[in-house]
Formats: C-alpha cells, sequence, structure tokens
C-alpha cells in the first residue's frame, strides 16, 4: 500500500495516492474558486485551479530539489472510460430532431471550423519546424476537445509520433484555450446584440432553469450501482467493438468505442426492457450524472496535478503561436460565420457565445458563456438546445474521425 519509491531522483507514487492526491487537488480548487472571484466568472473548472496550482508546486519541488514526482495514472485512463460511456449512455437520439435545422446547420459549420483549426496548428507547427502532431494537439485534439480529449489522445500521439511531451503540450493549450474562450463567448455576443439591436422572444423569458434546480436530488446505493452496471454493460460491448475494428485496422481509442456503445444500448434497448434491477435503462439519471462529474473531475485533477511544467520551457514560442492564430481564426469565423448562418437574430448572438466555448473551451464553458448571456439579455431557447447537442454529442463523434486523418496527413 505504501508505494512509494526515489529512484535516480524520480519519486514515484502508486495508483492509491494518485486517487488520494486527485481528491485532494479537486477540493483544493473547489475552496480556491470559492474564494476568487475572477475564477467564477470565468467559469474555470475547478479541476483546472487545483491541479495547475499542484502542478507548480511539483514543479517548484524539481526546481529545488531536482526530484521530479511521478504518479501510477493506470485510474485515471479508467476514470476516462467511464467518463465518455456515461456521455454515450445519456445520448438520445429523439433529441435531434428538437433542433432541426438549426442544428444541422451549426453541425456543419462546427465540424468545417474543426477542420480549419487543425490546418492552423499544423501551419504554425510548420513554421516551427515541427511535426504535424504537435499542430494537431493545438488544434481539435486540445481546443474544441478541451482537457479530456487531449489528455486521452496524447499517450498515443507520444507512443506514435515520438512527441515525448505531448501531454504537457495538449494540457497548456486545453488550459489557455478554456481562458480564452471564457474571455471571447460575452464580448462577442454583446458586441452583436448592440450592433444590430437584438432582443430575446418575449415567451422565452419564464424558461429560463438553471442547474442548482438539481442540486438537491437524493441517490440511493440501488441507483448508483445500477448506473455503474450499465456503464460495465456498455464498456464491455465497447471492448468487443473495439476489438473488432482494431481486426479490422481501424485503431480506436477504447474510451471512444465505449462511447460508441453507450449510444447504441440507450437508443436499441426498449423503455420496458425486463433488466435485473428491475428499473429502465438509467439514461439521464441523477446517479449517471453523479459519476460523471466524478470521474471527469477526478481524471482531469489526476491529469493536470501530473503535468511537468518544466518540459514546456522550449515549446512556449510554438504553443503560444498556435493559440494567438486560433483565438484570430475563432473570432473570425464566429462573426463572420456563425452568426450570419444562424439567422443573424438574438437566438444566433447567444449561439455565437455558446460557439466562443466550443471552439477554444469545453461544454462548461459554452453553457457557462449562454447562461452570463441570457441573465443580461434574456432567454434563447433554441440556442440552450442545439449548442449542448453539438458540443456535448457530436463533437467527440467527429473528432475521432478527424484527428487520426490529420495525424496521419503529410
Amino acid at each position: 500500500m505504501v508505494g512509494i519509491e526515489l529512484i535516480d531522483g524520480v519519486l514515484r507514487l502508486n495508483g492509491f495516492h494518485a486517487i488520494s492526491f486527485g481528491i485532494i487537488v479537486l477540493f483544493f480548487g473547489r475552496r480556491l474558486n470559492q474564494k476568487i472571484d475572477f475564477l467564477k466568472e470565468y467559469s474555470i473548472p475547478e479541476p483546472v485551479t487545483g491541479g495547475i496550482c499542484f502542478s507548480i508546486l511539483f514543479t517548484l519541488v524539481y526546481l529545488l530539489t531536482n526530484i521530479s514526482i511521478e504518479f501510477d495514472l493506470a485510474g485515471r485512463d479508467l476514470l476516462l472510460v467511464y467518463f465518455f460511456t456515461t456521455i454515450g449512455i445519456n445520448a438520445n437520439l429523439s433529441d435531434l430532431l428538437k433542433g432541426g435545422l438549426p442544428l444541422v446547420i451549426l453541425l456543419v459549420v462546427t465540424i468545417g471550423y474543426m477542420i480549419i483549426q487543425n490546418l492552423t496548428g499544423i501551419g504554425v507547427a510548420r513554421l516551427f519546424d515541427m511535426d504535424n502532431a504537435v499542430g494537431v494537439l493545438g488544434g481539435s485534439v486540445s481546443l474544441i476537445g478541451g482537457h479530456g480529449t487531449a489528455i486521452a489522445w496524447s499517450p498515443k500521439i507520444a507512443q506514435d509520433y515520438g512527441i515525448t511531451n505531448a501531454m504537457e503540450i495538449g494540457i497548456a493549450c486545453a488550459t489557455f484555450g478554456l481562458i480564452l474562450a471564457s474571455l471571447m463567448g460575452g464580448p462577442i455576443a454583446k458586441y452583436l446584440i448592440t450592433k444590430y439591436d437584438l432582443k430575446p422572444e418575449e415567451s422565452t423569458a419564464a424558461n429560463n432553469v438553471t442547474a442548482e434546480d438539481t442540486d438537491n436530488i437524493k441517490i440511493n446505493a440501488y441507483e448508483f450501482l445500477d448506473a455503474v452496471l450499465a456503464i460495465h454493460i456498455s464498456v464491455f460491448l465497447g471492448v468487443l467493438i473495439n476489438q473488432a475494428l482494431s481486426q479490422a485496422g481501424l485503431e480506436l481509442p477504447i474510451f471512444v468505442t465505449c462511447l460508441f456503445a453507450g449510444i447504441i444500448l440507450t437508443n436499441i434497448l426498449p423503455e420496458n426492457f425486463p433488466r435485473l434491477s428491475g428499473t429502465k435503462w438509467p439514461s439521464r439519471t441523477p446517479a449517471i450524472s453523479l459519476i460523471a462529474d466524478i470521474s471527469l473531475g477526478t481524471f482531469l485533477a489526476m491529469s493536470l496535478m501530473s503535468m511537468q511544467l518544466w518540459a514546456l520551457v522550449d515549446l512556449a514560442g510554438p504553443i503560444f503561436t498556435i493559440l494567438a492564430a486560433q483565438f484570430v481564426v475563432a473570432v473570425v469565423v464566429n462573426i463572420f460565420v456563425v452568426f450570419r448562418v444562424m439567422g443573424k437574430n438574438y437566438d444566433a448572438a447567444v449561439i455565437c457565445s455558446g460557439f466562443g466555448g466550443i471552439s477554444l473551451g469545453s461544454t462548461p464553458t459554452a453553457m457557462a458563456n449562454m447562461s452570463a448571456v441570457s441573465q443580461r439579455y434574456g432567454m434563447s431557447n433554441l440556442a440552450f438546445i442545439v449548442v449542448p447537442l453539438v458540443c456535448a454529442f457530436f463533437i467527440d463523434l467527429a473528432n475521432a474521425l478527424i484527428i487520426p486523418y490529420f495525424l496521419d496527413l503529410h
């Protein structure tokens, strides 16, 4: 259980300590977010706050003692599979009908933007005589994909393309992208609303429901275990799919096929399908949401705290150049493409604030941007339907196909 070894200047901690530190980091980030208004205002995720602080602490330890701290992160990788499987279980295809044509339009624009984002990253990487894989890390892997996708793909990129600090590059781009996304969404919406004198539909004013409404929902042990069982069934199917695809010559990370498996089971099982638990398939239940929150939060905390920041010093120039170029492209696409094709109305302006979160940040950033705009100017029901569907469901599927293509681009 001790599992602590100091060998050749490397302090190695086992999985037990890694998970324990991850939980501590998560609580530390939560307390900082509660105390520091800036972090709350720009919706910086709690595991990002805590993880960066601890990675800085471990970097100081390295600089002062020349001892690096390394964790066994096998437990973290399992949490990643859990999280993406919950996304699949929560994906009900019938919701696609609610978004209609605007959903299709935003999806097409987003996929087109993902291609532009990777081309931008690759272009800047080539200016610095760096491998295309670095540009893809600074493209849809870390920006539109966020921390989870960056951390998930980094080991494969490091192994297959020799980018030994792929994890640090991906996390750095995802972290700074998150900040830029938080800074972008609100100002863009304000600019568009003011310039075109846009107003929300009066009928949407009473429909603004916040996340706090679900904070007091109670979950019993059997509901929690039922959700865990559904996840394990999906993972079992996902592993079989992964093996079948591997034999066919298509290599995908295991979390992607587990996501597919969750989608398949959620949408083919009838509501009255008999289950050992005596309950319905737990799609969009509080238990699934709880497991998703635990998995993602602890996963990010463990990943961020284990960053070796000193490995990024030589890459500071390329990383910030890539981010600057990506920021300019995102703003231009948002104002001159997204706003126009989505109708040049109030809904389109709110969608633009969400797209700011999608383009460089994450689903939580997109939702936070739209919530801030809605609270100030008024609700947009359409935005809160199409943006979550695109960024929480389709992006992961599209990215799983786009990333391998650009990694192999020569």
